[in-house]
């Protein structure tokens, strides 16, 4: 018994059971958080299993569709500016952190922390800060390196999103509002789009924002 996202492949692959849920990548139950909605997909799927083997391959459709909201950011109320004297995202990753943290604390666990610690974090993005302004990637140091760093740091954001919001956000809307309404999500394009300008390799900034905001940013 299969759940699968991605039609085409699951006609191609001929999973003897298989659920197609058309849902948004990242969410194969659907609804985040919400258990009795996750129950009746899984419900679905199990029920495949009363299928006689003389019918498989069989592939059923969910009843349900679950629109993709990516291009509607989420309304997340950030912080107001305690530290005139350092770079807006530098003081504005400091005053997330109480919001990353009830998030890790509700749900216990976290995307955060391939390469970074959160005390790491504001002098990662002063890294940032430097690259953006033409200073090369390696003279900055980062741990892990930069594409590595800009994960963790957009882990960090979408999950203190999620302690900001007012409800669960659809699929990909933290990720709309990094990058459209954060200080650090505007400065990680800045940082792709100045290596970009400069000639660095296409591995040194290619990976560092999702490929969609790569098209808005006519790459």
């Amino acid at each position: 018994m299969s759940l699968v996202a991605v039609r085409g492949q699951a006609e191609r692959a001929k999973a003897p059971r298989a659920l197609y849920c058309d849902f948004p990548l990242g969410r194969p139950l659907g609804r985040p958080l919400d258990a009795a909605y996750q129950r009746k997909v899984l419900a679905a799927a199990f029920a495949l299993l009363d299928t006689p083997a003389e019918q498989v391959p069989v592939l059923v459709d969910y009843p349900e569709v679950i629109e993709d909201a990516g291009g509607e950011a989420a309304v997340c109320t950030l912080p107001p500016r305690f530290d005139p004297n350092v770079h807006p995202a530098v003081d504005e990753v400091r005053g997330l952190r109480a919001a990353y943290e009830r998030t890790l604390a509700h749900t216990g666990r976290t995307s955060f922390g391939k390469t970074l610690t959160v005390e790491a974090i504001p002098q990662v993005v002063e890294g940032l800060v430097a690259i953006a302004g033409g200073t090369v990637p390696d003279q900055v140091g980062l741990p892990g390196g930069l594409t590595l760093c800009a994960a963790d740091l957009r882990a960090y954001y979408e999950e203190a999103a999620l302690a900001l919001a007012e409800h669960v956000p659809a699929a990909r809307q933290t990720e709309a509002w990094f990058f459209t309404h954060t200080e650090a999500g505007k400065l990680l394009l800045q940082v792709q789009s100045s290596l970009r300008r400069s000639g660095a390799p296409q591995q040194a900034w290619f990976y560092l924002t999702p490929m969609n905001r790569l098209a808005a940013e006519g790459a």
